[in-house]
């Protein structure tokens, strides 16, 4: 299971050797430096492409646009306790200027199995030239990946000099003298294990195919990595054995010889042999008329996936469309300035029938180029509208509206599917055109429903009273569709409410009888809901770390554990407060997932403190609000939340068969 980690979020890491990959689709110089536990570091704590090892860690030997970092934190110096992934674009390499100018870089942990561990998109970058992408860190012998997305304009140099490296600005420039010819795409050099050649010594081994699925992964959509030429760390040798040419298997990955004579299978554990069944094709369109469009256009091993796929699909295709139509209409405002500039920097010009009819040429030459762009967006719009047209009532309850039909022939499932729909995103372009929002399951990260203002033109109508209420019921609409996704018995709610001003928006969740205790109000009931949940969180996370789930109390409810808390901060003392980010931070590797329904306002008073807390949720709106970004062109979405119908008694129906199947199992 991959998290996709946001700026701020930690992940444990599973293994201690390692390899993360790098996608920037321009070159960038990987470097890394170390820190102790008092986050002191030294001078030779630093690799870079001229200096490319230190125990436990490589970096590549060059500026590529897919570096690779390879390590073995059980051969890291024991002192270091922090190890800093940096990258940087090269100077003087005729590449981008800043990160600003570029997509997003992307970055992927992956373990010894080649198993994606975590991923990170680091987003909203402008005149850096300098990221610190990643951070490796030890904390009670246990190490952990943190996403970390600074970026320095003043470049490596002000970088080392922010993590007190002396010298900073002239091993800085020692980097970017180091940089060898860019490469395609370069990997780094086996690790050379600073244990005894008894031991054996980590060498990676080359698996053909892509890595990942064949769409991208949402919650904050992030771009799925991997290519043709994508590898992965399948194999493990003694030290100083020599590894004869590898030959193709049976099944289409790589082998090679072993010291024995037999053959070792470097083919991706978990990755099929064969391609997934081909997508449904519509009939041959008549001459001159676009092809129709079909559910299910994509590739994907079941109809669910297939559809996933092809909603991400959709989205990209809108984004891009609408960043052509952009562009096209920002050059032919540009190149009409510039005709009106040409026209009028001659004196004689300027006045008279000349000079109107330059201004007239150029304004019209605009406009056409204008119209043209339109009708190329309008006739990619009208694709994609007669795609969601098809696409809609093909969706299974997770991927469906709350109007779709599919909701009224509910049955509880007896799996969990792979994504679930949180609202919808449009664009000021095409504001009939929706396309769903889908996130990934199991939760890796927590919900946060801002019943807050914050600059939202459509909250500003509403006063407060009106606009917590509203929260209140799309955080009921999302938790009620979670646990209609599930299994029975697979996933339970827990509710806190501290004044309890949230009874009315509750009635559907209390009344139909799926809530695992009565919502906990006061200052104690606060207190005795976060210390059962945090209590879960560390015998599960013990158990896991030991490799002893089965030593669990037999009473621990093994189901996902939903916690939504209303009225933030009120109720709360330090104490709750810390264990509430206790739960944000470490709660969904366990199972246990925040929605909170809260004003960040209302919370000021802790200042910085509780800023991780606010950055490890995902958050959503009770109203439309474009405070979402799409990870390929950076357009700002605006969040349509999901709405049940007005006068609708779907959401109660629904419950009410969770309970009734939930009552059955228990039985």
């Amino acid at each position: 299971m991959t998290a996709e980690l946001v700026r701020g979020q930690n992940h444990p890491l599973p293994d201690s050797r390692l390899e993360v990959r790098v996608s920037a689709g321009h070159a960038v110089v990987a470097c890394a430096t170390c820190t102790d536990e008092r986050d002191a570091t030294r001078d030779e704590w630093l690799a870079h492409p001229g200096s490319p090892r230190l125990p436990g860690l490589e970096v590549p030997t060059g500026a590529t646009d897919g570096p690779r970092y390879a390590v073995d934190l059980a051969a890291v110096d024991p002192a270091v306790h922090r190890i800093h992934l940096v990258i940087a674009l090269p100077e003087g390499a005729g590449g981008p200027a800043h990160f600003g100018a570029t997509a997003a870089p992307f970055l992927a942990v992956t373990g010894q199995d080649g198993a994606e561990v975590a991923s990170f998109t680091i987003t909203e970058l402008g005149a850096e030239t300098a990221v610190e992408a990643l951070e490796l860190y030890r904390r009670q012998g246990v190490w952990k990946v943190r996403a970390v997305g600074q970026g320095y304009a003043g470049g490596l140099g002000r970088l080392f000099a922010d993590q007190g490296l002396a010298r900073a600005q002239e091993r800085a420039a020692e980097v970017q003298a180091a940089i060898a010819r860019p490469t395609p795409r370069a990997e780094p050099a086996p690790l050379r294990s600073t244990r005894s050649a008894s031991e054996g010594a980590y060498a990676p081994g080359a698996a053909s195919g892509t890595t990942g699925s064949t769409g991208s992964r949402p919650g904050g959509p992030t771009p799925t990595p991997g290519g043709p030429d994508a590898t992965v760390p399948d194999g493990f040798q003694s030290a100083g054995a020599t590894q004869p040419a590898p030959q193709p298997s049976a099944d289409g990955g790589q082998q090679e010889a072993s010291a024995g004579g037999g053959r070792i299978d470097y083919s991706h554990p978990r990755r099929r042999s064969v391609p997934p069944p081909p997508p449904p094709t519509a009939p041959a369109p008549q001459p001159g008329e676009p092809a129709r469009p079909v559910a299910g256009d994509a590739t994907g091993w079941s109809m669910e996936e297939r559809l996933y796929n092809q909603i991400w699909g959709m989205f990209e295709d809108l984004a891009r469309t609408v960043a052509a139509y952009r562009s096209a209409v920002e050059f032919a405002e540009s190149r009409m300035d510039q005709e009106l500039d040409q026209a009028l920097s001659d004196p004689r010009s300027r006045i008279g029938g000349a000079g109107d009819a330059a201004r007239a040429a150029a304004r019209a030459k605009c406009e056409e180029l204008t119209a043209q762009a339109r009708q190329a967006l309008d006739r990619d719009l009208a694709q994609l509208s007669a795609e969601s047209d098809v696409v809609e009532p093909a969706l299974p309850a997770a991927f469906a509206r709350w109007d779709n039909p599919v909701w009224h022939a509910y049955r509880v499932p007896m799996e969990t599917p792979m994504a679930l729909r949180l609202g919808d995103l449009q664009l000021p372009e095409s504001p009939e055109l929706r396309i769903p929002f889908l996130i990934r399951l199991p939760l890796e990260r927590g919900l946060w429903v801002d019943s807050g203002r914050a600059g939202s033109e459509a909250a500003i109508m509403l006063d407060d009273a009106q606009l917590r209420k509203l929260a209140m019921d799309c955080a009921v609409a999302h938790a009620a569709r979670l646990v209609a996704v599930h299994p029975p018995g697979d996933f339970a709610v827990h509710v806190i409410d501290p004044a309890g001003t949230a009874a009315p928006s509750l009635a559907p969740l209390v009344g139909s009888g799926v809530l695992a205790a009565p919502p906990a109000v006061g200052a104690q009931g606060v207190s005795q809901t976060l210390a059962k949940l945090t209590q879960r969180v560390d015998l599960v996370t013990m158990a896991v770390r030991g490799g002893a789930p089965d030593a669990l109390p037999p009473d621990l409810d093994t189901a996902e554990q939903l916690l939504i808390v209303n009225d933030f901060p009120h109720g709360f003392d330090d104490r709750a407060v810390t264990q509430l980010r206790y739960l944000a931070d470490e709660g969904p590797q366990v199972g246990v997932h925040l929605m909170m329904v809260a004003d960040r306002e209302d919370a000021s008073a802790y200042g910085p403190v509780l800023d991780p807390l606010w950055r490890s949720l995902l958050r959503v709106t009770p109203v439309p609000d474009d405070h979402l970004a799409d990870p390929w062109v950076r357009h700002s979405w605006t969040y349509q939340p999901p709405a049940v119908p007005p006068g609708s008694a779907i959401l109660r129906q629904v419950l009410d068969q969770v309970s009734e199947a939930r009552r059955s199992w228990e039985s």
